[in-house]
């Protein structure tokens, strides 16, 4: 008996022995059955035996009917990228998507609503191709080409750009491209987020071209909405800096001059141009800068600007490849810089009223004759666009049209009614480009003389880029055939200090014997 008690004793002994040895995964072990609890449901049996219970046998699983082919629908667990496709807008039936996020680096303005799907504008480091998380306000555009399956929303354009130079790394948005804060409780202001090329070397005033598309939202109220007005977030943008003995004023999307008793204004017509566009382009071609603007019907506008931000040429490119000069500023060589003029003023042999005519009160043949007439006096030499914009004496050569538009105080956006008073003007516009595609029209805009100067002149150059605009968008006059500028409280039409509704106007203006006599001729 005792035999057998030893020999079951060591037996026992034995299995333990053999049963604690480690093995060559002794310290895998605990690692995967972790792993495992952490992917299966708990077990019974194991948890009885942690509470000291009995043990109770496991029952087996029933076996599970096979699956759905794989290549049906994705796992749960089947990862996702961080950051989905730009513009894939994908759709659940379970739970709505959630709300996007706009970039927290700059004060987005939330923008009056659209009826339209909204479209949306990239931000990017300048001169480089937009990141695909930066979206603008309602009512801009980004560089979205990805159409979602099912999806009746129209591709937005794609914009393209050419690398950062050295001395302009990527970095967030200026103050002069960021929203424009507005006050709380006030109304909402229209999206004004515009990503720009880096500025030019040496030239704080100029105004660098977009790299996007625009929203004529900015420009047009929504239908059935009252126009935002702007001015207080513009000022609330302003950033001045000293020059000399200049004082430079920049805004977004303009600059304000202030030089011995001059105060002037400056923009970038390609502003104008990409409102609407399928794609903008940004190039650097050695010391100059090419912004391409492909519009919707397939032309292209090509500006051409020097490496401080002066403007050289404008070309129109068809959808053929056919091109056309419109503006071109290389014949005055080194005399291009010099702007201001000692002009004395025309003497004019007409009346008056044909003269500067009333388009409120004109017919379409008067109006038409204004917009094709010829200077007052002889033209003895060729003049640059910045010449004729800053010096009222050359600008006095062309008969003009003046038209009272009635903004809301502070906006610059026209409503509908305001739009459809343009439509004479841009019948005759049409008219005139069509017998001559040469043509060129300065749209000017003025003020009262209420306010300061500085605001002036700012609402005034938005006006009348909104005139232009609209003119485009609205009846189809070809915008690479405008240009704009606004003068503010300069040249009143009736002399007062107080609110004047016929000094709060826009003029039309013909002025390709000014800057092309040579294209007068061609038909």
């Amino acid at each position: 008996m005792r035999t057998t008690r030893s020999l079951l004793l060591a037996s026992t002994v034995l299995s333990g022995v053999v049963v604690m040895a480690p093995g060559p995964h002794a310290f895998a072990a605990p690692v995967q059955l972790e792993v495992l609890a952490q992917a299966s449901p708990g077990n019974p049996a194991e948890d009885a035996k942690d509470r000291g219970q009995k043990k109770v046998p496991a029952r087996p699983a029933a076996p599970k009917p096979p699956g759905p082919p794989l290549t049906h629908t994705p796992s749960a667990r089947t990862p996702q990228p961080s950051h989905p496709p730009e513009g894939a807008n994908v759709e659940r039936r379970a739970r709505p998507e959630p709300p996007k996020i706009q970039p927290s680096h700059a004060n987005q303005p939330t923008g009056p609503r659209q009826t339209q799907v909204p479209q949306r504008t990239p931000q990017a480091p300048v001169m480089n191709k937009p990141h695909p998380a930066e979206v603008t306000p309602p009512g801009g555009r980004r560089n979205v080409v990805v159409q979602p399956k099912g999806k009746t929303q129209p591709p937005s354009p794609v914009v393209r750009g050419a690398p950062p130079s050295k001395s302009s790394p990527a970095t967030a948005p200026s103050a002069a491209q960021r929203a424009v804060p507005h006050p709380p409780g006030s109304p909402a202001q229209p999206a004004a987020v515009v990503t720009r090329a880096p500025p030019p070397k040496g030239n704080p005033a100029a105004v660098p071209p977009p790299m996007q598309a625009i929203s004529k939202s900015q420009f047009i109220a929504p239908k059935g909405q009252a126009p935002a007005p702007g001015m207080n977030a513009v000022r609330a943008e302003r950033r001045e800096t000293r020059q000399g003995n200049r004082l430079i004023i920049q805004e977004p999307s303009r600059t304000i001059i202030q030089e011995g008793n001059r105060t002037f204004i400056r923009h970038n017509e390609d502003d104008r141009f990409a409102v609407g566009a399928r794609n903008v382009q940004v190039e650097r071609h050695g010391d100059q800068t090419m912004t391409v603007v492909l519009r919707p019907d397939g032309v292209q506008i090509i500006d051409y600007d020097d490496n401080e931000g002066h403007f050289i040429r404008r070309v129109r490119r068809d959808r053929d490849g056919h091109e056309i000069v419109l503006i071109d500023n290389g014949f005055a060589g080194a005399r291009a810089d010099t702007m201001f003029l000692n002009l004395p003023p025309p003497v004019i042999h007409m009346p008056p009223d044909r003269y500067i005519v009333d388009a409120d009160n004109a017919n379409d043949a008067l109006i038409y004759g204004v917009l094709v007439a010829q200077p007052v006096e002889q033209i003895t030499q060729r003049y640059t666009l910045d010449q004729v914009r800053y010096n009222e004496p050359l600008r006095a050569l062309m008969p003009r049209l003046d038209l009272e538009i009635n903004f809301e105080s502070g906006s610059w956006q026209l409503t509908s009614d305001q739009v459809d008073r343009l439509s004479v003007i841009a019948g005759a516009l049409n008219r005139a480009i069509q017998r001559n595609p040469r043509e060129v029209f300065l749209v000017e805009g003025y003020t009262d003389a209420v306010g300061s100067d500085v605001d002036n002149l700012s609402l005034s150059d938005r006006r009348a880029e909104s005139v232009a605009v609209a003119l485009t968008e609205q009846f189809g006059v070809p915008p690479e055939n405008l240009v704009t500028q606004g003068y503010g409280k300069q040249f009143l039409k009736v002399q007062t200090d107080a609110a004047e509704r016929a000094n709060r106007r826009v003029a039309v203006q013909r002025i390709t014997p000014l800057i092309d006599p040579q294209a007068v001729g061609m038909r």
